[in-house]
This record gives structure tokens, C-alpha cells and sequence, in this order.
């Protein structure tokens, strides 16, 4: 067995932490939502920064509509995207080389 680059787990670390930014509207009650307006779109950006082709786009409209919406903030969409990248996908992207 042949390990690959530790690349993956930054990419998850980043995940939780981008995760982690987006709970923060639910920590200043008022100004919360209103950090929703800039949090949507950045977050989708970011979302086909680290995911590209199709499934990165669709991760991107799904970030944007889970921050977007009020009461949503709660799903780590981050961290979802790279469970199914690295650990649920059929076309695996697997961390550990046979």
C-alpha cells in the first residue's frame, strides 16, 4: 500500500474551517444574516475553487442556496463535498493507492 499526498486532509481541514465561517452568523444575532448576503456567493466561489467540473458547479449552487437561505447555515456543505469526493464517490479520488 502506497499512501498519496497528504493533500486531501488539508482540503478537509479547509473544509471544516470554511464550515466553520459559515456558523458564524449564528454567533452575532441581527448582523448574522445580513453576512449571509456576502458569505452566499464567496463561499460558492470558493466551492469551484476546490472542486472542479460538474459535480463542483453543483456543489457551488448547493453552498449558495444553504447560506443563502435563512436557518441553513447548520449544514457543513464543505465537509459533505469532500466526504463524497474522497470517501462516497464511485469514481474514487481514493487517499490510499492499492
Amino acid at each position: 500500500m502506497k499512501y498519496k499526498s497528504n493533500r486531501p486532509y488539508g482540503k478537509l481541514a479547509l473544509s471544516v474551517l470554511l464550515d466553520a465561517m459559515g456558523y458564524v452568523s449564528f454567533a452575532i444575532p441581527g448582523i448574522g444574516e445580513f453576512s449571509d448576503i456576502i458569505w452566499a456567493p464567496v463561499s460558492a466561489w470558493i466551492m469551484t475553487k476546490m472542486y472542479k467540473g460538474q459535480k463542483g458547479k453543483i456543489a457551488a449552487g448547493i453552498s449558495f442556496v444553504e447560506e443563502a437561505l435563512p436557518g441553513l447555515d447548520v449544514i457543513p456543505t464543505f465537509t459533505i463535498m469532500w466526504l463524497y469526493t474522497y470517501v462516497f464517490s464511485k469514481k474514487k479520488e481514493s487517499i490510499i493507492e492499492v
